[in-house]
């Protein structure tokens, strides 16, 4: 790590911390230190540490859609694996009678949105016809979110009574982590890190273009198969414990680029560091902002989200015309 980036990492774990500390305080009654420590050890803590995490992984994987497709507007579900965990979700409570009387239990919603997840990514690879053009890749993504999602709305048009359940997941939930959740990410999370770091070279030399990208030695295709594989991985794991939260994938990014000095191996970690900091500071407003009611946290990173992005996208029209 550059010297000089290592002030600016150690600031973003400095806050993250100082967050989950908040996070042990704070209750849907506001700013209260609970003598329960059933409250605090086994209902704020792994819900500020899940949702740090679900917040890390999507980070992880915005910075890495928008390294592989060369596009700053690329998030984590780009390649159909909101659309696959929704569809994964909507047959699990679909068919959930079914699933207990085969003996699957175990496929409870977490699990059918993982493996929805995954199958959304696989399905834009098939329909791609592999991983060698990132565009046809992008387009095939594309397409699958909109077959699935046409799917999920005949789903819910056809079963209305399980509307409110599929629109919980849509909006994003903290409030049910609980640490077995937390602990499935953390691996998840050192596993991507550890990978997306090692992987990291593929991504300078995409910034450059395909064809000069080929050029430089490296197995870039097969580089470009495992960061998507982590995408998949990360993005599928964060969706499978909080639903779809909106922006954290986009937004992370960009609020740390400058900082990153060029460095993809740096933009990648801060990215990730600052997605559980969005993510998780989200959720202390979802639960404080109007308490004792609590807002679905995908509501407020999507009004964050989407605040900061316009702003954004006003300055550089600004500068453009200046």
């Amino acid at each position: 790590m550059r010297p000089t980036l290592f002030p600016r990492v150690l600031a973003l774990l400095l806050i993250s911390i100082a967050l989950l500390c908040l996070g042990a305080l704070l209750g849907s009654g506001g700013v209260i230190w609970s003598t329960d420590s059933a409250i605090v050890f086994d209902i704020r803590l792994p819900r500020s540490a899940g949702a740090w995490l679900a917040g890390a992984l999507l980070g992880l994987a915005g910075a890495i859609a928008q390294g592989v497709f060369r596009n700053p507007l690329a998030d984590p579900y780009l390649l159909g694996s909101a659309s696959g965990a929704l569809m994964g979700v909507a047959l699990v409570l679909g068919f959930s009678h079914a699933i207990a009387d085969s003996g699957l239990a175990l496929i409870g919603l977490n699990s059918g949105a993982f493996i929805g997840a995954l199958l959304g990514v696989v399905a834009a690879l098939i329909l791609a016809g592999g991983y060698r053009s990132s565009l046809r890749l992008l387009l095939s993504g594309v397409v699958i979110s909109v077959i699935l999602g046409a799917g999920n709305a005949l789903f819910t048009f056809v079963r209305p009574d399980l509307y409110q359940r599929f629109q919980a997941f849509m909006l994003g939930n903290t409030s049910l982590l609980d640490w077995h959740g937390v602990w499935l990410m953390l691996l998840v999370w050192l596993a991507c890190i550890a990978i997306t770091l090692l992987l990291s070279a593929a991504l300078n030399a995409l910034s450059l273009g395909e064809s000069t990208a080929k050029t430089l030695g490296l197995p870039i295709d097969h580089m470009r198969l495992g960061l998507i594989a982590v995408l998949a991985l990360a993005t599928g794991a964060a969706v499978a414990q909080t639903g779809l939260i909106a922006f954290i994938g986009l937004a992370a990014p960009h609020l740390v680029r400058r900082f990153a000095n060029g460095s993809q191996r740096m933009h990648l970690l801060m990215s990730s560091l600052a997605g559980g900091i969005l993510l998780l500071a989200s959720d202390l407003l979802a639960r404080t902002v109007l308490a004792p009611l609590e807002l679905p946290v995908g509501i407020v990173t999507a009004v964050l989200g989407g605040s900061y992005l316009l702003l954004l996208l006003r300055r550089q029209t600004l500068g453009i015309s200046a």
